[in-house]
């Protein structure tokens, strides 16, 4: 097996480590493949409860692997033309979807794709040294990962706008002070933070945390009515949840829950 993915688990937390230091972690056929992979099959596992992606060495995610692309096109290999629809587009349904909680602990560069793939998490950890880059316009390319979708719903489209046209970085900084990213940690420490507060979800109500997913996801493409069925099924669902049926319990007996998932 591959090792340009790294797969650990541990208190209900699996952590993906993208493991392509040498190359800023940017993505390749066969890396953007296994990071599909890996996420159905943790969507599909009920032991994992919450997921922390991040990046080895000194960057998160570069975005796609350009050194590979120019070689596809010079061979005339058709990949490259499909890479959206095969890789980058199910790899933000799959992050998405995801029926439990993924947190981005960006601990270095996030450029194009890359960026695209923290976005498209539930939450966002980053280091005091983390610069975001929307570098698709500097390669001649528009966007794709879902960050014509996502970006403008994180910081507003006027300066989404501005950060895919004049492709200039964002710092963790500015990042946290536009609603970019939730909370920033220390150099070397992000992934620590972020598999904290996975761990921490990872021990709630993982059940109530998919609907709620699934409601945000609604209520960011529909309207008003729409939403509102959305919610009523969500909860409806969520209402007969031994989860909710615990935090009921706990309340009355004035003890803490626990959850299971279910």
């Amino acid at each position: 097996m591959s090792d340009v993915l790294l797969i650990e688990d541990a208190h209900g937390v699996r952590r993906l480590t993208l493991n392509r230091p040498e190359s800023f972690n940017s993505l390749t056929v066969e890396l953007k493949q296994r990071l599909i992979e890996a996420l159905r099959e943790a969507a599909a596992d009920d032991a994992v409860r919450a997921l922390v992606i991040t990046g080895a060495g000194k960057a998160f995610c570069a975005g796609q692997d350009l050194r590979e692309h120019a070689e596809m096109l010079e061979a005339e290999d058709p990949t490259p033309l499909r890479t959206v629809e095969e890789h980058y587009n199910p790899l933000i349904r799959a992050v998405t979807t995801m029926p439990k909680p993924v947190i981005a602990a960006v601990n270095g560069t996030a450029a194009g794709a890359g960026a695209s793939l923290a976005y498209a998490s539930d939450l966002r950890v980053a280091s005091e040294d983390a610069k975001f880059l929307m570098a698709f316009a500097s390669v001649g390319l528009s966007t794709d990962s879902g960050a014509s979708w996502t970006l403008p719903r994180l910081v507003g489209y006027g300066r989404a706008m501005e950060m895919l046209l004049l492709a200039e970085p964002v710092m963790a900084d500015e990042a946290l002070r536009i609603g970019m990213v939730n909370r920033v940690a220390a150099p070397g420490t992000t992934t620590d933070a972020a598999t904290e507060l996975a761990e921490r979800m990872a021990t709630g109500p993982t059940s109530a945390y998919a609907r709620i997913k699934e409601t945000m996801l609604a209520a960011a493409a529909e309207g008003l009515d729409e939403t509102l069925a959305v919610e009523a099924g969500a909860q409806a669902e969520s209402g007969g949840t031994a989860d909710h049926h615990e935090a009921v319990s706990a309340f009355i007996n004035k003890r803490s829950p626990e959850f299971t998932g279910h």
